[in-house]
């Protein structure tokens, strides 16, 4: 499978959000470009990014429906950071350090 791997703090593609004068512009970064979905390391904290149409590879799984990170940093994002899935699906906390 020919994948890009895209860390937390190097999303891919990032959206501006209009301010007010005097404000300060705030960016958002997508959790994954274009023409991809993010996906979960099984018993990992690890994340990644895959072409719309193709299956996680072994070991990666699709975030659970209604908990997928859609913006770094957003509430699923967080979650995740200290989250993941184990090999039967199951929601479990990370060890602290993982």
């Amino acid at each position: 499978m020919n994948r890009i791997r895209v860390s937390r703090g190097l999303a891919v593609a990032g959206v501006a959000v209009a301010a007010p004068a005097g404000c300060s512009l705030r960016i958002e970064e997508a959790s994954c470009g274009g023409g991809q979905y993010p996906v979960l390391a099984v018993n990992s904290s690890g994340s990644d990014c895959v072409p719309n149409g193709e299956e996680p590879a072994k070991g990666w799984v699709r975030y659970p429906a209604g908990k997928v990170p859609e913006k770094v940093g957003d509430k699923w994002d967080t979650y995740w950071s200290t989250h993941t899935v184990d090999e039967n699906g199951r929601i479990i906390e990370l060890a602290e350090g993982e």
